[in-house]
């Protein structure tokens, strides 16, 4: 029961800790809605597809780290579930601030016009938006 009631809290508390930035979700499976959505060209296209393969193997290495340490202590003492919590909290963190890094440097090609609808977007959702100074691009 109790190895239960601690992956139920660990997956409430990573949802409600995840709402709070507005993420475009860089190397997730909406990279293609993605450049549909803010009609991104073939420069910032390119930059997207790179990036969202650079997602993918930091955060696939996250992954293998967690799904290892879930394995570890799948039968463990409460004692021990806590440590493990904040390890797993640490690496889910690891890979949230890997996916705002590039979802930031995305951001930063796009044109007023792109940058003003996932503004929009981010409002109509009620989300943070990730801000960028737009005096400093990475081009």
């Amino acid at each position: 029961m109790k190895p239960i009631l601690f992956s139920f809290l660990l997956f409430c508390s990573f949802f409600s800790y995840s709402q709070e930035d507005c993420f475009l979700g860089i190397g997730g499976e909406d990279d293609d809605t993605i450049a549909e959505v803010f009609q991104l060209d073939e420069s910032q296209l390119e930059q997207l597809r790179n990036w969202s393969a650079e997602v993918k193997v930091r955060n696939g290495y996250l992954k293998d780290q967690a799904k290892y340490l879930l394995k570890r202590h799948a039968q463990s003492s409460p004692e021990d579930l806590m440590g493990m919590s904040y390890k797993y909290r640490g690496l889910l963190d690891s890979m949230r601030q890997n996916v705002r890094l590039l979802d930031k440097r995305l951001l930063s090609l796009f044109n007023d016009q792109q940058y003003n609808l996932y503004l929009e977007f981010c409002g109509q959702l009620t989300l943070r938006p990730i801000y960028i100074d737009r005096s400093v691009n990475e081009k």
